[in-house]
């Protein structure tokens, strides 16, 4: 992932400045990872590895999303439109 990509990322869902880990920007950076991976395993279809890597990630990503659904149902909401997630 380009450093600039991040930051903006980083920038666009942090609740405050200087905020990395909240799990709005964690869920957002997991979710611009499993997109690029995605686009990787279309090429290489036989890619078993990576593929276990996307397949952790999306679970973490779950996690993320459960947690934020429990304790701000509002802001979970919101990330779910803004990264255009299926729920």
């Amino acid at each position: 992932m380009e450093k600039q990509t991040k930051n903006t990322i980083i920038t666009n869902f942090a609740r405050h400045e200087g905020d990395t880990g909240s799990p709005e920007v964690q869920i957002a950076l997991l979710t611009q990872r499993i997109n690029h991976l995605n686009e990787h395993l279309e090429t290489n279809p036989k890619d078993f590895h990576s593929r276990r890597g996307l397949l952790k990630m999306v679970g973490a990503r779950r996690g993320l999303l459960n947690y934020l659904k429990k304790t701000d149902i509002e802001k979970y909401r919101e990330i779910l439109e803004k990264l255009q997630l299926r729920k």
